[in-house]
């Protein structure tokens, strides 16, 4: 008992009784119950693979950054997905009855077992063989117009890998996947300011840190193993602070249910919140950097030997008065220097972004004014420092390092005539030149009858990219979709103007040869195959995809194929030369960590003049109208878009919640629950108010319900990411 730390308890109720948070051991419960009839194989993923869930990295229950069991709710809501029986394919000979369902409900369906095929005008699918499936997919694609999506739920880099290079076998760039909308916009600034699109850092840094400040990122909704460091850094003396519009009450006071002081008395995790407006993060940022440099606190040793830029970011942000900053961030000129004086102080800091920040028109811009600051303190290169993106998805960050992008080729590299001309004598086929068509991209083409077929790996555009409508009527004109997945989702039940093929996929617990994943902390760790039970006719990606190649132009079939696992990660070594060792990994706990502890070491950076890049970052044009908000699409209980409750246990937040600042509540005489609309231009969509600790002048409502409101067209410059946000009216009903 002697180390115990009270000063740190959320409360000295045991284990939070009668207070709002989520019950850790009743979802623990509701997990188990529902794996019924595949326990021991649900147990087996547990303890021989690597998580597919969030991008933290696991071996087995354990990690490489403390000794403690490493397992959270996330991965046990996932645990159905990869031990459910198949479906029942007779219910897809007619789908008109599945057509409103929720993904839930499809899912619950069981697993996908066979090829199925749909043709245009027919009520539903009937089975198929794969070769026959094969067939039709060659057929619609050769000399088509096309593009393909991969998800990151749970995908291996040997699948997004094998995907690329059969797409650009085909003839295009026109490959992308779910990083697109998330971390697409940390790629393009940390690559053009520090030459390098990963963090610098390990998670082991976030212990004895002297501060970690954490900007538009929620980890305890999105990344709740992550809690369980923040509990040992809160230990070792590390202060956090919180920089958001929504005081998010998981990161005001977390029970990390796998250690035993936490889960009685809960931990208090935020010790300083600064609220900003939504997309009023440069507004902040840039005034914290004005103080910074006006009281001296900028690593001068470290600008001067490492950096370039600097006097012209300081110039740009002396232009900016503390007037124009206060209105777009909607904080006070005191409050960032509070931040400021926290930052000079410490020796040691980790900057932490997310989605909040990235999901913006200008969300590149966003994370350059996060890099100015560490640039200007000297927090990278160096024990408990660093620029952290933190990733949400098992896949994502190998996702774009394979190459599976459309802007980029694997290991990162520009779409150039000498890169392509390397990859064009790697693979024995030509590499288009071009930079091909992004996420959105692709939806617009669809659209506008510029696109002939999709191949969609996985994911759901009616629920993560905006305007739902916009991306059915892409969808439905479409003379081929290929529909790769392991279990139903509503853009399947889409008719459309051609065929439709859904082609079952394995789970990487099922592909024979083993798989990895790269986690945040550029760690990539094997996942081996896990005796148990296999579902009908399923395939792993890497075969359907190189196959969909070798069947559209069997000239180059021995180009593409690969004889299993062991054989990809063997050419991505030849292909990615930062991943030098995922060829040797193959067995259970295997992994090599690119870079090492920190990417940057001693301040030597990845740009061609090994210096980091500050960035004069200007003020967005960011205006609102009196009487309208800004709104933001906030997560609750769910991973990716697959919601696991109606009801958010850290704020008690149903799904169709509009999160109000109390201050506006009152001001518009809307107590909690009264209905109102929202309204963007045509868009609407209803909710029901919750008062929380919302800067005023910003709401938030749950995603991917409020896609509804998000303007298709909306994308940052560079990166093209949709911007997740909206300006709107509130009209009570």
């Amino acid at each position: 008992m002697a180390r115990l730390d009270p000063r740190n308890w959320a409360s000295w109720r045991p284990f939070g009784i009668g207070l709002r948070k989520p019950n850790n051991y009743l979802e623990l419960a509701k997990a188990f119950r529902s794996v019924k009839g595949n326990r021991r194989y649900a147990w087996r993923i547990l303890n021989q693979g690597t998580c597919d869930g969030c991008a933290l990295g696991t071996r087995g229950m354990r990690d490489w950054t403390m000794d403690e069991i490493h397992l959270c709710n996330i991965r046990l809501r996932l645990l159905p997905l990869n031990t459910m029986p198949a479906l029942d394919v007779s219910l897809l000979r007619d789908v008109s009855g599945l057509t409103g369902r929720k993904s839930a409900e499809l899912r619950d369906l069981g697993r996908l077992p066979y090829p199925m095929l749909r043709r245009a005008g027919e009520p539903g699918f009937t089975r198929v063989s794969w070769d026959e499936a094969l067939g039709v997919a060659a057929g619609g694609l050769r000399d088509a117009r096309f593009g393909a999506y991969l998800t990151s739920r749970g995908v291996p880099n040997e699948n997004y890998y094998a995907a690329q290079k059969a797409v650009r076998a085909l003839g295009t760039n026109n490959v992308d996947n779910a990083a697109r909308i998330c971390h697409s916009p940390s790629t393009v600034a940390l690559k053009e300011t520090i030459g390098a699109a990963a963090t610098t850092c390990s998670y082991t840094d976030w212990i004895g840190s002297d501060l970690i400040v954490f900007i538009g990122s929620n980890p305890s909704n999105n990344q709740p193993v992550a809690m369980k460091y923040l509990f040992h850094a809160k230990k070792a003396g590390t202060r956090v602070a919180m920089v958001n519009a929504y005081r998010e009450p998981g990161m005001d006071k977390y029970w990390v249910p796998s250690n035993a002081e936490s889960a009685v008395f809960g931990t208090k995790i935020t010790d300083e919140f600064f609220g900003v407006n939504v997309g009023g993060d440069i507004g902040f940022l840039n005034g914290v950097l004005k103080h910074v440099i006006e009281n001296d606190w900028v690593d001068k040793v470290f600008v001067d030997e490492h950096t370039t830029g600097f006097e012209r970011l300081r110039r740009t942000v002396s232009e900016q008065s503390w007037e124009e900053l206060e209105a777009l961030s909607g904080a006070s000129r005191e409050e960032m220097f509070r931040l400021a004086r926290l930052l000079g102080e410490a020796k040691s800091a980790v900057l932490v972004w997310s989605m909040g920040i990235t999901q913006h028109t200008y969300g590149e811009d966003n994370v350059r004014a996060i890099v100015n600051l560490a640039l200007a303190r000297g927090f990278v290169g160096r024990d408990h420092c660093g620029l952290m993106p933190i990733r949400g998805h098992s896949g994502v960050q190998g996702g774009a390092e394979m190459g599976a992008y459309a802007t980029g080729l694997p290991g990162g590299l520009p779409i150039t005539a000498e890169n392509t001309a390397a990859f064009t004598e790697l693979w024995g086929f030509e590499v288009p030149g071009t930079p091909g068509l992004t996420a959105g991209e692709m939806i617009d083409a669809a659209h506008a009858g510029e696109l002939d077929a999709l191949v969609s790996s996985g994911g759901n555009f009616l629920e993560v990219m905006p305007d739902p409508g916009y991306c059915r009527e892409a969808l439905s004109r479409l003379g081929l979709r290929v529909h790769i997945d392991i279990v139903l989702s509503s853009q399947m039940l889409v008719p459309s103007d051609g065929d439709v093929l859904l082609l079952p996929a394995q789970t990487r617990y099922e592909m024979v040869g083993g798989v990895t994943e790269t986690s945040t902390e550029r760690r990539i760790i094997f996942s081996p195959e896990v005796e148990g039970p296999r579902i009908g006719e399923a395939w792993p990606e890497w075969k359907i995809f190189t196959e969909l190649a070798a069947r559209t132009r069997p000239e180059i079939a021995a180009a593409v194929r690969f004889t299993g696992t062991p054989q990809i990660r063997e050419e991505i070594e030849r292909a990615v030369p930062y991943y030098e060792g995922i060829a040797g990994l193959r067995s259970f706990g295997d992994n090599v960590q690119y870079g090492g502890r920190h990417l940057l070491a001693g301040g030597r950076f990845q740009t061609s003049d090994g210096l980091g890049r500050f960035s004069a970052v200007r003020l967005p044009a960011v205006e609102r109208s009196d009487g309208t908000f800004t709104v933001a699409t906030r997560r609750g209980k769910q991973f990716n878009s697959m919601v696991h409750e109606h009801r958010d246990g850290f704020n008690g937040a149903t799904r169709e919640a509009v999160l109000m600042s109390p201050y506006d509540a009152d001001r518009l005489d809307l107590p909690d629950g009264a209905e109102v609309e929202l309204r963007s231009g045509e868009r609407t969509y209803r909710g029901r108010v919750l008062r929380a600790p919302l800067t005023p002048g910003n709401l938030q409502i749950h995603w991917p319900e409020g896609n509804v409101l998000l303007h298709e067209t909306r994308r940052s410059p560079d990166a093209k990411i949709p911007d997740y946000n909206a300006s709107v009216t509130v009209r009570r009903l």
